[in-house]
């Protein structure tokens, strides 16, 4: 199968969740290694290109697969189950939803006809950059400014905690064009190698290691107008069109890695004995995975829930908010069950049970951090 070969679109949810699986092995290939020193596999990379799992949701005249959104979610919790390189999948989520998604739906011609094709390819690889080190999480009051000098915008100014960023060719930068507040933002694509595009080294970090994060530093830099992404001051709506897409298919990469988790976990406690029975005997490990099934269940509706709603066109924001709170917050509790499950070989590397533990911290952080979320459901119920 390669990336110009996709199934037929009628094909079935329990065919798509499998869509990754002949290229496991060189996903999961070599991990512990490349986790400890934090390496971005171009060869997994090429494996992913190769499943045509970047052009899942995208409409076939740009090159994509025309998946539905639940559809691109099933696809995605398959390549969190049959993937064990999470920094991996975690690039892959990001390049779907940073630059390809706001590009076909608020792009112009020329931008789309010119770099839509390289990426749903995954030859050029993206990032989008909203973070900045005074902001977090307050996209709203994004300090990064683009002045208007005639046919561009010169930027100054910077951004951090960028996923990909080390490693991509294009991004999409949030900057301010406007007052502080949602009408004074504006998305620009701007390519590796323009000059004032300073982009940092690798910063070093607890979990999805092998998906890099970094530094990006403006100084002067002249993006054409033509690059904009959308309207001048739309960069609201764009940010609102992808985070919806973002929360939805890394979550769904969550659930598939939850799923397997489950499925390790249980076959590791019927086959692993102490004091002459079977560990799963024992009603403090059975109960364990009872309540991980709980959890990965109730994870899974959730997420489908929402993402039939979505699709519908429904106002998702209080479901968005409370599905990323229980799935991201399942993952690290299921997580350390697994870890203490396991016993000592929980905590050595060569099982890679702990990195699943480190892997899951980040995602009550990304994406909205489950306090913001907790905000930002206790506003629109009026609290």
């Amino acid at each position: 199968m390669t990336a110009d070969v996709m199934p037929p679109v009628a094909e079935t949810t329990d065919r798509l969740i499998d869509l990754v699986a002949p290229y496991a092995d060189i996903l999961n290939a070599d991990l512990a290694q490349l986790d400890a020193e934090a390496v971005f596999s171009r060869t997994k990379w090429q494996a992913i290109r190769d499943s045509g799992v970047l052009r899942t949701p995208f409409k076939p005249e740009n090159g994509g697969a025309g998946r539905s959104f639940t559809e691109t979610m099933r696809v995605l919790e398959g390549l969190g189950y049959h993937c064990r390189d999470a920094g991996i999948a975690f690039s892959t989520s990001t390049q779907i939803v940073s630059l390809a998604t706001p590009l076909e739906k608020f792009g112009s011609a020329e931008l789309k006809a010119r770099h839509l094709p390289r990426i749903l390819s995954g030859e050029a690889i993206t990032a989008h950059a909203i973070t900045e080190e005074s902001g977090g999480s307050d996209a709203m009051n994004i300090t990064t400014v683009a002045v208007r000098e005639d046919d561009h915008y010169v930027i100054d100014g910077g951004k951090m905690f960028i996923t990909n960023a080390p490693v991509a060719d294009l991004f999409l930068l949030y900057v301010r064009t406007g007052k502080p507040g949602p009408f004074g933002l504006t998305c620009l694509l701007v390519e590796r190698g323009t000059p004032g595009l300073e982009i940092g080294e690798p910063m070093d970090k607890l979990g999805l290691r092998t998906s890099p994060i970094g530094r990006l530093t403006f100084e002067k830099l002249r993006v054409p107008v033509s690059n904009r992404v959308g309207a001048e001051g739309g960069g609201f709506l764009v940010l609102d069109y992808v985070m919806k897409r973002e929360i939805l298919y890394a979550f769904s990469l969550t659930l598939g890695e939850m799923r397997h988790r489950l499925d390790t976990v249980t076959r590791f406690a019927t086959e692993r004995s102490q004091f002459g029975r079977p560990i799963a005997s024992y009603q403090a490990i059975s109960h364990k995975i009872v309540e991980m099934r709980i959890a990965v269940e109730t994870a899974a509706k959730w997420l489908a829930d929402t993402g039939a709603k979505a699709e519908r066109g429904e106002d998702i924001s209080l479901d968005l908010a409370s599905t990323k709170i229980v799935v991201s917050e399942a993952n690290v509790q299921t997580a350390l069950a697994a870890v203490q499950i396991h016993g000592g070989r929980g905590v050595l590397t060569e099982y890679g049970i702990e990195r699943d533990l480190r892997n899951s911290v980040a995602g009550t952080i990304y994406s909205g951090s489950s306090e913001i979320q907790r905000n930002r459901m206790a506003a629109l119920l009026g609290l």
